[in-house]
């Protein structure tokens, strides 16, 4: 019985040592990656400002091909919108919009995963020797959720590889005519 007292008051401890732990990990995470393609901000910019054009290159459609996806709003730029529904936990569901551009340099979105939060999302197209470096970012607050803390830790692990996949689609695409 002793055994087992100290067994649970061990547990509670850590567990309690853990939750608190988690208040001094970021609350804010962000993940960015990029690529050069060999073609001008302008050939790029349709890619990136359309997210219908964007479906065609995400890295998250090869992973769920039954995945259901609707668009809704102006067909590009601002309010053009996207919503997704996937049985994949790795792709899961939500909506995307973008709220701001910034013709051939930036197009802004903000990605809503319903339960599990919202996230500022970018595309910055930035002319460079050798054709338009594209940096593809997020941000999101991981809030007062020590668990939320604890997951992003691994964002730019898990995202990065996304996003690393996502930029070599697109510069296929766009290289490839």
């Amino acid at each position: 019985m002793r055994f087992l007292v100290r067994f649970f008051a061990g547990l509670l401890v850590l567990v309690v040592v853990l939750a608190a732990a988690a208040f001094l990990l970021p609350r804010d995470v962000s993940v960015a990656r990029s690529v050069v393609i060999d073609a001008p901000p302008e050939d790029i910019f349709g890619h990136v400002n359309n997210l219908q054009a964007f479906s065609e290159w995400s890295p998250w459609g090869d992973r769920d091909p039954d995945m259901k996806q609707s668009f809704s709003g102006p067909e590009t730029g601002v309010g053009n919108m996207m919503t997704w529904e996937s049985e994949q936990s790795d792709v899961g569901s939500g909506t995307q919009e973008i709220v701001a551009i910034k013709e051939n340099e930036r197009v802004e979105t903000i990605v809503d995963f319903g339960p599990m939060g919202q996230a500022d999302a970018q595309w910055v197209l930035a002319p460079k020797e050798g054709g338009t470096e594209v940096t593809w970012a997020f941000q999101t607050d991981m809030g007062m959720n020590p668990m939320g803390r604890y997951m992003g830790l691994m964002m730019d692990k898990w995202v990065g590889a996304d996003y690393e996949k996502g930029l070599a689609n697109l510069k296929a695409r766009v290289e490839g005519g």
